[in-house]
């Protein structure tokens, strides 16, 4: 690995993932760590020797209310965690892991633990007295390490930047945490591509080496892979999967191919998968556009378009409609939210419907979603799930959502964001209200 030159003089590691340059000394770049981190903590600037990664995530940890003396909060337990770990996609590959991972934990005095996608950790296995001692900062199954939970960390940090990184002691934001090493390499869906969650090995010292990062990463990918395998062959008529939220042109995965939408055939095929029945010419005319003048003729153009990007087996027409069942991740969150599934409908949101379209049925079907699914994050008055709403840009100007937050979880962080919201917006303070008399 080589160094480059930093503008204060000295080596800088030249990959900012790597936590620690061979040939350097552990206990002494600990100590500077350890200093850095209080200087963080009192005065909110990251000196040297920290790392871009290590100083982004300490920021988002601080601007998500996390404190440096604060624990992680155990959420699954019991039956709870079995059912939700055996129904979870890793459990498939958790013998893998076993076999990769396994004697290189014992041998060493480590820990393997597999996180979700939310920084659950769903099993923690090794060395028992290295288990006892971690337990005691309840590093555990059902436990939630995500960032916004408990700071810095190998495994809530790799789900949340999407990358391979290694945390090395005092760069953990928690304390007590700052003991332990660790590295972790986020897992991803080899069909859809999104993060299932991470595999992290913890331990001492010895596993800042960049040999440990490159290993997990390996191990990460040797688990996508076999992810690959387990998938069933899909049958050339599958029902086609139509992606939409968080972007503006949705992504159709439809007998293998993956096809971007522009954004008026994104629409169109949003109405018509929640209209099996189909939708006339001049429905379809007043649920996209709000310009009641628009020619028919414009509507049909877009229509023969969107045919021959998908073939004339997939769109009719009298009334226009989709000859299959399209599955879509809106309907994934509907019907999450039906069930009282809270958590998993939050997990499935990657963002607002198609956020710049302005086709009136789009833009009611948006607001819907995301009412409902806001409406029932206050309701459960889970912190964890109200921060990563506040924190998402779609949540940060979110009154309602930071004042359910502040009620629950009422840091200095958060009541500061509140007040400067409730002062931007003009709005009446909710915190501290007074007593009624």
């Amino acid at each position: 690995m080589s160094t480059t030159a930093s503008p204060f003089g000295e080596a800088e590691l030249s990959d900012p993932w790597v936590a620690l340059e061979p040939g350097a000394d552990p206990a002494e770049h600990a100590r500077m760590l350890r200093r850095a981190h209080e200087t963080f903590t009192e005065a909110g600037t990251v000196p040297r020797p920290v790392r871009s990664v290590v100083a982004d995530s300490w920021r988002r940890s601080a601007r998500a209310g996390v404190g440096p003396d604060g624990t992680a909060d155990v959420e699954l337990m019991d039956g709870d965690l079995g059912a939700y770990r055996a129904e979870h996609p890793l459990a498939r590959v958790m013998p893998l892991f076993r076999e990769l991972l396994g004697t290189f934990a014992a041998d060493g005095a480590h820990l393997l633990a597999v996180c979700d996608e939310h920084g659950r950790l769903l099993w923690v296995e090794g060395d028992p007295s290295t288990r006892s001692r971690a337990g005691r900062m309840n590093f555990v199954p059902g436990a939630r390490w995500a960032e916004t939970s408990v700071g810095t960390n190998a495994p809530g940090t790799a789900v949340a930047v999407d990358r391979p990184v290694q945390v090395f002691t005092a760069e953990h934001f928690i304390r007590r945490v700052q003991p332990w090493t660790c590295a972790a390499a986020p897992v991803h869906d080899p069909r859809s591509g999104r993060v299932l969650g991470a595999v992290d090995i913890t331990g001492g010292d010895g596993l800042a080496h960049p040999h440990s990062l490159g290993f997990v990463q390996a191990v990460a990918r040797a688990a996508e892979s076999h992810l690959a395998l387990l998938a069933p062959q899909r049958p050339a008529l599958d029902t086609p999967e139509l992606t939409v939220l968080g972007r503006d042109e949705a992504q159709l995965l439809v007998e293998g191919r993956r096809i971007r939408l522009s954004r008026r055939h994104s629409e169109i095929l949003v109405l018509l998968a929640r209209h099996p029945e189909g939708l006339t010419g001049d429905e379809l005319l007043c649920a996209l556009y709000e310009d009641e003048s628009v020619p028919p003729v414009t509507l049909r153009a877009e229509l023969a378009r969107l045919r021959r990007l998908l073939g004339p087996s997939l769109l009719a027409s009298r009334p226009y409609r989709l000859t299959v069942p399209v599955e879509s991740d809106v309907a994934v969150v509907e019907r999450r939210l039906e069930t009282g599934a809270v958590t998993a409908a939050a997990a499935a949101y990657a963002g607002p419907l198609l956020p710049g379209s302005q086709a009136p049925a789009v833009v009611r079907l948006r607001r819907r979603l995301a009412d409902g699914l806001r409406t029932a994050l206050i309701a459960r008055r889970d912190p964890d799930l109200l921060a990563d709403w506040a924190h998402a840009a779609w949540g940060e100007d979110d009154l309602d959502v930071w004042r359910a937050l502040a009620a629950v979880r009422p840091t200095a962080a958060v009541r500061a964001r509140l007040a400067s919201l409730e002062a931007e917006l003009s709005a009446p303070p909710a915190w501290p209200r007074p007593a009624v008399r």
